[in-house]
């Protein structure tokens, strides 16, 4: 059944961060959460396979979904991003009706909100608001691929880690806030490496140089980095 107003709270919450429906009048709105479904996942459970139908998108209320995509010699997946409460994913194949691009999975325990493909097509096809921000949202995540690929082809390894972390945590205008910033850690070292295109074993110098130079620390589940911009200052070295 639908959410409609007994939406709960986080749920309500992740909805409204959702940047797909920031334009949408409160009309719209119920009518996106009228269409809503619930469905979580346990730590580690696989959401979807690439290759499999794309039938729905999937909002994040809670916990932390990942997006990887695997080698066909059977190398470590790479993990494409990481999405927390109020991201979504899943829209390209409701876009194009070709199979998941990619696979999805829980870092955590994670709760989502799905829209399935017929009430997706509708809000599309009425909602201004929302077509333009689909089309800023697919604008920005071609950005990101994008400095993905010069990252790998114009900086060293040690450029590169700094660079991905960096992307974590920039502030508007990709400018590296002031102060502390903190981010939760769901990467294995094999997973780092291959999102930044090194081995298991030079990730794991690479971390223990940054940490000694006093660029990160760990703290429990999180990656500390005490002051951004001195690490996009090793960034650019």
């Amino acid at each position: 059944m639908g959410l409609g107003s007994g939406l709960e709270p986080l749920a309500r919450d992740a909805l409204q961060a959702c940047r797909l429906f920031t334009g949408l009048d409160e009309r719209a709105l119920e009518l996106v959460e009228s269409a809503l479904r619930v469905r979580r996942f346990r730590r580690g459970e696989v959401i979807f396979h690439a290759g499999d139908p794309g039938d729905s998108l999937f909002i994040v209320s809670s916990g932390a979904v990942k997006i990887t995509v695997t080698a066909e010699d059977g190398a470590e997946p790479a993990i494409l991003t990481t999405i927390g409460p109020g991201g979504f994913f899943g829209e390209l194949a409701l876009l194009d009706g070709a199979p998941r691009s990619a696979t999805a999975a829980a870092v955590d325990a994670v709760e989502t909100l799905v829209l399935r493909r017929d009430a997706f097509d509708r809000l599309v096809d009425s909602e201004v608001a929302l077509r333009r921000a689909l089309l800023s949202a697919l604008a920005a995540e071609i950005r990101r691929l994008t400095a993905q690929v010069e990252d790998l082809h114009f900086l060293d390894l040690p450029g590169r880690l700094a660079r991905h972390l960096l992307r974590e945590i920039d502030g508007p205008d990709d400018v590296p806030p002031p102060g502390e910033a903190r981010l939760p850690w769901p990467y294995t070292q094999g997973e780092l490496a291959a999102m930044i295109g090194g081995s298991r074993q030079s990730v794991n110098r690479l971390l223990a140089d940054f940490i000694d130079q006093g660029l990160l620390r760990f703290d429990g589940d999180e990656l500390v980095v005490p002051d951004p911009r001195r690490l996009a200052a090793a960034a650019r070295r």
